[in-house]
């Protein structure tokens, strides 16, 4: 269905885990207090990104106000770097800054990935579209979004398949914005009608940044790379991170016995070619608010910056 990219062959990867991430701490909804909105504290906060600013992880984080619809809006949290290792046990203030306001994030804007492009703040999130409840309608049940922060948060874009292949799309999701010397990409994960799900990676115009919303059409989509077999799927989970000549990206992987969601990284080079992948997961549910959290055995990275000689990641649970 898709073009398979360059340099993008087969690499060995075993079923088992090496842990090698060592957990901060967590925020829940315990410790957060809404701003700006009569409901106090979230029900649930979970699948943050972030970016590092003056000392400071600014935070995007998926959030739950209820559990009816599981509508989400993005909020905002600042955390001083000195305090990073006490998050688990201040209180944090958010403040609400994507809401769902059309018909392709009405049922819900969902897993940030926060980076940055010429000099601006970038959020691109999995928008519930108007479709997403319609049991009659299989067909761009989820889309990507971006929103960029120019005086106040403003969406841009919504991504779209070609004409002729949006009537095969059921979902697109797990998606983020990168700008290479090559132009802007778009990785994102397809969930097609074929009931296959096809990591890829698009081409998309720079005219996506201006600030008018618009329907952007992907161009160029290629697989990047396909599940192993003992996968159901796989996706993207963080932006990538530039350590020397590679850009590091952290991927999550659902195994076909038991749905757990386990995470691998991948090493890519400046065509975006895969050039490494680990041969093992690199982490895997073992605390309690992992086993057992907003979804059992569930970890969900969706943000990765490189702090000092280390990666620091931030996910949900």
């Amino acid at each position: 269905m898709f073009n398979r990219m360059e340099g993008d062959g087969k690499f060995h990867r075993e079923n088992r885990t090496i842990d090698i991430v060592k957990r901060i701490g967590v925020i829940t909804p315990n410790n957060v207090r809404l701003k700006k909105h009569p409901v106090g504290k979230p029900v649930s906060i979970f699948n943050p990104s972030f970016i590092i600013r003056n000392d400071e992880l600014i935070v995007y984080a998926r959030t739950i106000l209820g559990y009816f619809t599981y509508a989400s809006v993005i909020s905002e949290i600042s955390i001083p770097i000195e305090k990073m290792k006490e998050i688990s046990k201040i209180e944090h203030s958010a403040e609400i800054k994507v809401f769902p306001d059309n018909r392709y994030d009405i049922w819900g804007v969902e897993d940030p990935r926060a980076t940055e492009i010429d000099g601006k703040i970038c959020i691109t999130y999995c928008g519930r579209t108007v479709n997403y409840f319609n049991q009659s309608v299989w067909r761009e049940r989820t889309l990507p979004i971006t929103a960029i922060l120019s005086s106040g948060w403003k969406k841009v874009c919504v991504y779209r398949l070609p004409k002729e292949m949006r009537g095969f799309v059921i979902s697109d999701k797990d998606a983020f914005v990168v700008k290479t010397k090559y132009g802007y990409k778009l990785f994102h994960r397809l969930h097609m009608k074929d009931d296959n799900f096809y990591l890829v990676i698009s081409d998309v115009d720079a005219g996506m940044m201006k600030k008018e919303f618009k329907e952007v059409e992907v161009k160029n989509t290629s697989l990047a790379m396909k599940p192993a077999d003992f996968e159901e799927k796989i996706g993207w989970s963080t932006p990538p991170v530039r350590i020397g000549k590679y850009l590091i990206s952290f991927l999550h992987g659902v195994d076909k016995e038991m749905k757990r969601y386990r995470v691998f990284a991948v090493a890519m080079d400046e065509k975006l070619r895969l050039k490494a992948v680990t041969p093992y997961y690199i982490m895997e549910p073992k605390e309690i608010y992992e086993i057992f959290g907003d979804r059992p055995h569930t970890i969900f990275p969706c943000g990765a910056q490189k702090l000092d000689d280390k990666i620091l990641l931030s996910y949900g649970a």
